[in-house]
């Protein structure tokens, strides 16, 4: 099992909106994706998976037995009776498909960030650096020379993700936020072609694959 990275596509739409419903107050419209995803060619959006060793999404079993479900007792009784001669319906993870998401606009030769997201059961692990770094390989493709995004001025633990990967504050944009009124810091990276950039993002690249790598499957609750 590993996490992954790959593109959006629009059949994360609705689940990435679940994602981003946890994440934020002010989420985007689910049509938002849609129609990004279908018209917007200068952006790029990612999804961040739990996936199976050999690259199969693993789905998550949250409502697979909703209270409604009058038969679903009786299938679970049968489900478990037949197990023992591999009739029966396997378990299965209780992780969602989709743990994160991510996304930029190419802007002439500047990458604006327009946003990154992981659930809170799996904050802290790295995750959010996963997608950074996913991001900012995207946008050297897309041949933009430098990245830049808005974040909360009280968002310090983002702050320093970023500054580890070289942004820095070159503004404020005054009550940017609509739920609450607070002000957006503007970052910048470094020219991300720059040599010292290469350099640089190449270390932290290598150290964050072996976290990653030696991450076990995170603990999810089921929603049943």
């Amino acid at each position: 099992m590993a996490y992954v990275v790959q593109p959006m596509v629009l059949d994360d739409v609705e689940e990435v909106s679940r994602v981003e419903t946890e994440c934020f107050t002010t989420p985007w419209p689910i049509n938002a994706y849609r129609r990004e995803l279908r018209e917007n060619r200068l952006s790029k959006y990612l999804v961040l998976r739990w996936s199976s060793s050999d690259g199969r999404r693993v789905e998550t079993n949250v409502g697979s037995a909703a209270a409604g479900d009058p038969l679903a007792g009786m299938r679970r009784a049968v489900s478990q009776l037949l197990r023992p001669f591999g009739v029966g319906d396997q378990p299965r993870s209780t992780l969602p498909s989709i743990l994160g998401f991510a996304g930029l606009w190419l802007m002439f030769d500047e990458a604006h960030i327009t946003t990154i997201g992981v659930r809170r059961t799996v904050r802290g692990l790295g995750l959010g650096e996963l997608l950074l770094v996913n991001l900012v390989e995207s946008a050297r493709e897309l041949g933009a020379n430098r990245l830049t995004l808005e974040v909360r001025v009280s968002n310090h633990v983002a702050q320093s993700l970023y500054r580890k990967y070289t942004f820095k504050e070159e503004g404020v944009r005054k009550r940017y936020y609509s739920d609450n009124g607070e002000d957006a810091l503007i970052m910048w990276s470094d020219r991300i072609d720059a040599p010292a950039f290469v350099d640089t993002f190449r270390v932290l690249r290598t150290e964050l694959d072996r976290k990653i790598a030696a991450l076990s499957a995170p603990i999810v609750e089921s929603r049943v």
